[in-house]
């Protein structure tokens, strides 16, 4: 396997969706539907592994609570009681079993305790086993402006640097609060960054003094993308911040540790050629169900 190979991918799905509730009573978030550009209604976490596979990924983990284990198997691991195979079309059945080959390469872990973001991603370092790895987030799907997936891109940036990559888009100062944000210096121009600092929903204020990037317009910044290219070095730091309990805002945080690993190792910021969509607010969501299908392409290998 060549070093900079990226063979698995990471998608934390334990969180609660307390922003979607009280529908996340009964539906998990990343089982919300959307529909895809062919009508097709499917779960939101079908498209993020869809997504991951399309950048060539061999593995997926998804990281779930326990409770919530049965769920995911049932979707990616178990074909329709034979009684209602026989009512899906011919064109669903067939998709059925495209379920089961893509469940084939599915693993479920679990994340015993609700410790927030950071803890979920340590929870599958034994999965991955010291190997580069995509991480995406269990409540965005993505849209290419090119014929390369938007995940495909990612990994192809790090194939080519040999550092962890963070995907990027730009925002206005007005959300940037909801949002990690990054600093740095253009390597080229409008499209990769050397990262210089990593900073979880900063401030307006803060963000005007210390995340300016040369060359963007007024009150835009560049913030996270949800697509990360991470070496297993990143989790040293989350065992540290574990293991001396250092909590942030009551919770085990991605973000600090992306900025210690930046720090030890380098970290390459790249502009994603396409559009991300937060199925996790509702105002976000809704929008969701109608731009996604008209931004979407088929990128599946």
């Amino acid at each position: 396997m060549q070093k900079n190979q990226v063979r698995k991918a990471v998608i934390p799905a334990a969180g609660f969706g307390t922003r979607l509730f009280p529908a996340t009573k009964v539906v998990k978030k990343e089982l919300f539907p959307i529909i895809d550009r062919d009508g097709r209604a499917k779960p939101v976490i079908l498209a993020i592994a869809e997504e991951a596979i399309s950048a060539g990924i061999a593995e997926v983990a998804i990281v779930a609570q326990p409770e919530d284990e049965e769920i995911f198997t049932d979707l990616f691991k178990k074909p329709p009681k034979p009684e209602l195979f026989q009512k899906l079309s011919p064109q669903n059945q067939e998709y059925s079993q495209y379920l089961q080959d893509l469940g084939s390469r599915v693993t479920i872990l679990t994340q015993d305790a609700a410790e927030g973001y950071g803890h979920a991603v340590f929870c599958a370092k034994d999965w991955v086993n010291n190997e580069p790895f995509l991480l995406m987030l269990g409540d965005h799907v993505y849209a290419s402006d090119t014929e390369k997936s938007c995940a495909r891109q990612v990994v192809d940036i790090y194939e080519q640097v040999n550092q962890s990559v963070i995907g990027l888009t730009t925002m206005p100062a007005t959300i940037i609060h909801k949002a990690g944000c990054v600093t740095g210096v253009w390597q080229e121009l409008n499209l990769l960054l050397a990262v210089t600092q990593v900073s979880e929903k900063p401030t307006v204020e803060y963000a005007r003094q210390h995340l300016r990037v040369a060359g963007m317009a007024e009150d835009e910044f560049l913030c996270v993308f949800g697509l990360y290219i991470l070496v297993p070095k990143i989790f040293d730091f989350l065992a540290e911040h574990i293991n001396q309990d250092f909590r942030e805002r009551g919770e085990f945080q991605l973000t600090s540790c992306l900025d210690r690993l930046r720090q030890a190792e380098g970290m390459t910021g790249y502009v994603v050629k396409g559009k991300c969509f937060d199925t996790g607010l509702p105002d976000a969501y809704r929008q969701t169900l109608i731009d996604f299908p008209a931004n979407v392409a088929t990128h599946l290998s």
